[in-house]
This record gives structure tokens, sequence and C-alpha cells, in this order.
């Protein structure tokens, strides 16, 4: 099906972003809360990387498009995952705080995000720690505050999150677009030819699909439990 956009640009700019984490942390619940609002109660890990995307309006007057990479956590997926950081100019690190080992997994994390990320200026690519499953508090084994101590020790931005109740999922996406909007709006980010991190969006074309547009039409992949 198609739609015409002669009403303004379908969006103005495509961000595209990566999580990483340990396997079964959450990653692919919380892309699925995003993008088709519910949470899948049940599924198989996901196999090697799958594909999201949402449209979010930062301001009336910008629409942005999220391409967002689900990744694989178990280790004999990472060779596939790294292949993905250098187009992504966002990358969401999850771990979840019923499970200490993939909190302590996180700095692993990020030390191969930020030497694999690619782009004009990769050192301002924006990144971003989430400890998901919050809903989970009796089950907790990392405190909220060992959280935010680790995202500001590493100057990154820091949220936990639920995709079972779906506290904080939007918020996530809407603080990486907005941080990576600020960044590029300063000069610190900017567009390259033939880097995918940061494109320039559809507009007042003809036509267009509608699985471009609307979240419910998106490809998107499997999903892990909650």
């Amino acid at each position: 099906m198609e739609i015409s956009s002669d009403f303004g640009p379908l969006f103005h700019y495509q961000y595209r972003i990566i999580l990483i984490g340990d396997s079964t942390v959450g990653k692919s619940s919380i892309l699925r809360y995003f993008t088709e609002g519910r949470c899948a109660e049940a599924s198989d890990p996901t196999v090697g990387v799958d594909f999201y995307a949402r449209v979010v309006e930062l301001n009336p007057q910008l629409r942005i498009k999220l391409q967002l990479w689900d990744t694989a956590g178990q280790e004999k997926f990472k060779s596939i995952t790294r292949s993905y950081y250098r187009n992504s100019v966002g990358v969401i690190i999850v771990y979840d705080i019923t499970n200490r080992k993939s909190f302590e997994h996180a700095a692993e994390w990020l030390s191969e995000a930020e030497h694999n990320v690619g782009g004009p200026s990769p050192s301002n690519n924006v990144f971003m720690l989430v400890g998901h499953k919050a809903d989970l508090e009796k089950q907790r084994e990392v405190l909220f505050e060992e959280g935010e101590y680790f995202a500001k020790y590493h100057k990154l931005k820091f949220i936990e999150t639920s995709a079972r109740n779906g506290d904080n999922v939007n918020e996530l996406f809407y603080m990486v677009a907005r941080e990576i909007n600020a960044k590029l709006q300063n000069g610190q980010l900017m567009l390259q030819d033939g880097w995918d991190g940061i494109k320039s969006g559809s507009v007042r074309t003809q036509s267009i699909a509608l699985s471009d547009y609307d979240p419910e039409y998106e490809q998107s992949g499997s999903s892990c439990a909650c």
C-alpha cells in the first residue's frame, strides 16, 4: 500500500541505532514494545541481527526515522554484530537488572562498540546504558545507583526500562534521538557520503510505501522474553 507525501516530509533525518548486550537481557522486547506497543511473553533469542523502525516527532517541525538494529548477544554471533557498528550513530547497551553478569559485561560491550563505530566523528556518536526488566524489583541484582555510576563514569546517558509494563521505553529512544539531533545541530555530528549513521530524510516524493511510514507495517524481527 502507498500513501501520498504531498503534505511535507515523511521524515527529515534517519538515525541508525544498534542495541547490544548479553543474550536474554530483553533487547528484542524493548524494540517490539517501542515499534508495536506490545511485549512478547516468550520467544527464541535473536539469531544474527534483526531490524525494526519507527518515525518519531521531536517537535512539530522535526520528524526522525529511527532505524533500529537488534543484535544477538551470543559470542558466536559477535563477528556479525561488529559489522553493524560502523554505520551506527547511536549505541544502546542493555543489561538485565536481575542478572549481575550482564551488568558486569557492559564494560566489554562498550569497549567493543567504541573501537568499531564509524562516521566522520565517531567519538561524538551517542552511547546509552539501559538497565532492563525494572519491573522485577524483588529479583534485582544491580542497584539503580550502580548503573547510574557506571554511566556517569563513562559519560553515558542512563535509564532503567521495562518492556513488560512499558516504563521508560519510549523515553529511552526519544532521549537518544534528541541527543543525536543536538549534536547534529551543533556540528559535533554530520552527514557523510558512504556512512549510514545519519541520512537525510524523504521529502515530498509522490508516493511512499506505507511500510516506511507506519510502525505497524514495519518489518520486525523475533523477540526475546520481556
